[in-house]
C-alpha cells in the first residue's frame, strides 16, 4: 500500500467549496498519506483548519495497520474533534509476517478512549489473490470479535466481495453499530443492509459519471442510516475527481447527495452529523 500512497500525495489539493450552511463531519479519512507527515506537523493542522472554515468540524481518522492505527490514536490525542478507528486493513492481513501479533496490537490499541471503532476491516478479494483469502477471513472476523467485545463501531471495506462480506457477518454476528465504508454495492445490496441495520456511508465516488449503481442505492438509504466520508486522500468528488482529496470536499459530496435524493440540504446535513455522533461517539 505505500506504494500507492505515495504516488497520490504528489498530487494538488481539491480547491475549498463554498461553506455548508450548518456543520458537518467526514466518517473517513486518512491525513497520514493527505501530508505524510507527523501528527503534529503544521500541515495537519493546516488540513483540520480548512475543514473546518467550510463547515467540517470533525472527522474520523482511520487505521490500515498497526503502526498506522498508533499515528491514529496520536492525532486524536492532538485535536479534540478527532477520533480514531484502528485495524489492519484487509490487504495488509493476509501479508504480516506475524498476524497474531498485529491483531494483540490492534486490540491493545483499540482500548484507547479515543478509539471509537474498529476498521476499516473486511474483504477485498480485487487486490488479494484467492490463496490467501481464508487469511482474510479470519482477520475479519477477528476484528469483528474485537469491535463486539469492546463495543465499538465496526468500519467495513468492502472490494469485490459483497456477498462474502454480508454471509460473514451473518455468520459470525454483527456488532450493534456496523458501517460499510465507501459503500459500493448496488440498490439490491443496498435494501439487504438497511433492512439488517446497517450504516452506509458514501464517498465522491457517487459523484462519478461511471456510478449510476451508487446513485440509485443512495435514493432508498433512510438518513438515519447514512453517512458521508472523503476516504482522503483518494477518491476526490466531481468536478474535481483525480485531485488530492482532502476533508474540505465533504460540502461538494453532500451538495450531490441532497440534490439526488431530492432532500433539503440542511435537514440531511443535520441528520447526517447527528449520525456520525451516535455512531463514533462525542467529539
Amino acid at each position: 500500500m505505500a506504494d500507492r500512497h505515495n504516488r497520490d500525495i504528489d498530487r494538488k489539493p481539491a480547491p475549498l467549496p463554498e461553506p455548508l450552511p450548518v456543520p458537518c463531519g467526514d466518517s473517513h479519512a486518512h491525513l497520514e498519506i493527505v501530508t505524510n507527515t507527523e501528527p503534529d506537523h503544521p500541515e495537519i493542522a493546516k488540513v483540520i483548519a480548512e475543514a473546518k472554515s467550510v463547515g467540517i468540524d470533525r472527522l474520523v481518522q482511520v487505521g490500515y495497520s498497526a503502526d498506522q492505527s498508533q499515528w491514529c490514536v496520536r492525532l486524536a490525542e492532538l485535536f479534540p474533534n478527532v477520533v480514531a478507528a484502528v485495524a489492519l486493513h484487509p490487504n495488509e492481513a493476509p501479508v504480516v509476517e506475524d498476524l497474531e501479533s498485529e491483531l494483540a496490537r490492534i486490540s491493545e490499541i483499540a482500548k484507547h478512549p479515543k478509539v471509537r471503532a474498529i476498521g476499516e476491516t473486511g474483504l477485498d478479494f480485487f487486490r488479494t489473490e484467492p490463496e490467501l483469502q481464508d487469511r482474510q477471513r479470519y482477520s475479519f472476523k477477528r476484528h469483528i470479535q474485537m469491535a463486539k467485545d469492546l463495543d465499538k463501531t465496526l468500519v467495513i471495506h468492502d472490494r469485490d466481495a459483497h456477498r462474502a462480506v454480508l454471509d460473514t457477518l451473518d455468520e459470525v454476528g454483527a456488532p450493534d453499530r456496523t458501517v460499510f465504508h465507501c459503500f459500493s454495492g448496488d440498490a439490491e445490496m443496498a435494501r439487504e443492509c438497511v433492512a439488517k441495520g446497517y450504516i452506509l456511508s458514501f464517498a465522491g465516488t457517487v459523484t462519478f459519471k461511471n456510478a449510476p449503481q451508487l446513485r440509485e442505492a443512495l435514493k432508498l438509504v433512510p438518513s438515519h442510516q447514512l453517512l458521508v466520508e472523503t476516504d482522503s486522500p483518494f477518491l476526490a468528488p466531481m468536478p474535481h475527481r483525480g485531485a488530492l482529496n482532502t476533508p474540505s470536499q465533504i460540502p461538494n459530496i453532500l451538495r450531490f447527495m441532497a440534490a439526488e435524493r431530492g432532500d433539503d440540504l440542511v435537514e440531511l446535513v443535520g441528520s447526517i452529523s447527528n449520525n456520525l455522533n451516535r455512531i463514533f461517539g462525542p467529539f
